[in-house]
């Protein structure tokens, strides 16, 4: 009544009274007595706001790109933004002017200033994926903007949510990507394949390795075999011309023995051939009558009749007729067997 209200603020809000043109009081989350017709309250937000954008720009290969995100922010300076922008309050509370809406488009109009600079440097490939870095440079930009610091508002975080190229350009890049996998695809597997085959010659080599080692052994084993045969054989020759050696030394001695003997035996020969010549020469010069009586001393009975046998036989064309009595034909099957063998 009478023009006198009652206001009462949240501690986000910075309120600043005005009378007359000046300042009289201010400060946050303030609540106060004021008397309307001559005052005037500006009432400044100073939480945290989260301005979601999405908007279409090109890249440096001339492709249209669609970025959305979101930007947070604050107002750090309320003097300086309540100077610049009209937060002024009517009767009912309400706003005067339509600036405090205007202040996140301003906001997202020097996001989209600071991504048109970035994006000009970057192509296509590398602005779809490097959101991250992206967000980080567009972050840093907007810091030091000159126009986010003269409205007194501070950048508290930006994120880049998506980069979207447009859907012709989206699947031409998705059949690239699509080729390049199958391309990676068939080189796996051609890697696998030539691993396969660079194993298994590697399984071959060791293989063939393996049989020219058994092969150098069974060489070594062979010659190691002919090494003793040849070993064994030359021993066998030493020990056959040993032997070879002793028997020809013994048939020497053989020799040696038989020519003794044989020279032995032609002595003894010679004595008896003199011996016998000596007694031819003695018998030659003797009557034949003589030499046989001598040739009778010491004969058997038996011999003796046979001697005469052979006499009589000797002059049996002078004899006419010969008679045996009954008693001499007994004596001379009496006699031993050797008797009659010789008389025979």
């Amino acid at each position: 009544m009478f023009g006198v209200r009652f206001i009462k603020t949240q501690p986000t809000q910075y309120v600043i009274q005005f009378r007359n043109g000046r300042p009289k009081r201010e400060g946050a989350g303030l609540s106060m007595l004021y008397y309307a017709p001559t005052t005037t309250l500006v009432v400044v937000p100073t939480a945290s706001v989260d301005v979601p954008f999405i908007f279409e720009e090109v890249t440096a290969d001339y492709q249209d790109v669609s970025i959305q995100g979101q930007v947070a922010y604050r107002i750090a300076n309320p003097r300086q933004t309540a100077a610049l922008l009209n937060f002024g309050l009517d009767g009912n509370g309400r706003y005067l002017s339509e600036d405090p809406l205007t202040l996140p488009q301003r906001i997202v109009n020097e996001v989209r200033v600071a991504v048109r600079a970035r994006l000009r440097g970057l192509p296509l490939q590398e602005a779809l994926a490097g959101g991250e870095l992206l967000a980080a440079g567009i972050g840093g930009a907007l810091r030091d903007a000159s126009g986010i610091a003269a409205l007194g508002v501070e950048i508290l975080g930006l994120s880049i949510l998506a980069i979207k190229p447009t859907p012709e350009t989206a699947r031409a890049l998705e059949a690239a990507a699509r080729e390049e996998l199958l391309q990676r695809a068939d080189e796996a597997i051609y890697a696998r394949r030539n691993a396969a085959v660079e194993q298994e010659r590697s399984i071959k080599e060791n293989e063939l390795n393996t049989e020219v080692a058994i092969e150098n052994k069974k060489r070594q084993i062979n010659e190691a075999k002919m090494d003793a045969d040849r070993a064994i054989r030359e021993r066998r020759r030493q020990i056959e011309q040993e032997e070879m050696t002793g028997k020809i030394r013994i048939e020497e001695r053989k020799s040696d023995l038989v020519g003794l003997a044989a020279a032995n035996a032609r002595q003894e020969a010679d004595a008896k051939a003199y011996g016998i010549d000596s007694m031819m020469k003695a018998f030659a010069t003797s009557d034949a009558k003589v030499l046989q009586a001598l040739a009778s001393v010491g004969m058997q009975p038996g011999q003796l009749l046979a001697l005469a046998f052979r006499d009589l036989a000797g002059n049996a064309e002078k004899i006419g007729q010969l008679n045996l009595s009954p008693d001499l034909l007994r004596e001379i099957m009496d006699m031993p067997a050797a008797t009659r063998g010789a008389r025979s």
